[in-house]
């Protein structure tokens, strides 16, 4: 059976939320793993956060982590969208992570106001596309929406 891999940061849950709505979809097709990022040096005040986040500072992942993706057909990698960008857990396991080449990838975020939720997408596209990347999806769901089953079916149709 071919094999998947959800990686994803959430500081509130609402991507966790969102990552666990995707692996329910991908496991129809792929056996699925999930890995969730726990920075060692997250600040307990949101706006450190974001302030980190737009400096595009790189968490310290001091964790097993599963580094190597070659094994996985496809990937997903989720992140909250902070000050036009991704987490800071998230770009550091972006920069870090090798085995894209030739894969298929899902990015997803989550938002609130939705300011710089398409930069957000755009600049993992970059990353992993650099990172040789063969498909890049995306999605994007808004804070309000993470609980709705239906908006979320819609928003992931067709990218499993």
């Amino acid at each position: 059976m071919k094999k998947a891999i959800v990686v994803y940061y959430s500081y509130s849950g609402n991507t966790r939320k969102t990552a666990e709505f995707l692996k329910d979809k991908i496991t129809r097709k792929f056996q699925t793993d999930m890995l969730e990022l726990k920075p060692s040096d997250e600040s307990k005040f949101f706006l450190k956060q974001c302030v980190r986040a737009f400096r595009k500072v790189q968490a310290d992942l001091n964790q097993d982590l599963i580094l190597d993706l070659k094994e996985y057909d496809l990937i997903a990698l989720g992140t909250p969208v902070w000050a036009f960008g991704m987490a800071p857990a998230m770009r550091g396991y972006i920069d870090k992570v090798k085995g894209l080449a030739g894969k298929k990838i899902i990015l997803f975020a989550t938002y609130g106001s939705g300011v710089g939720k398409d930069k957000c997408l755009r600049e993992m596209a970059e990353i992993v596309k650099a990172k040789g990347a063969e498909e890049v999806r995306s999605f994007l769901v808004q804070q309000y929406d993470v609980k709705n089953a239906n908006i979320f079916e819609q928003k992931a149709n067709g990218l499993v």
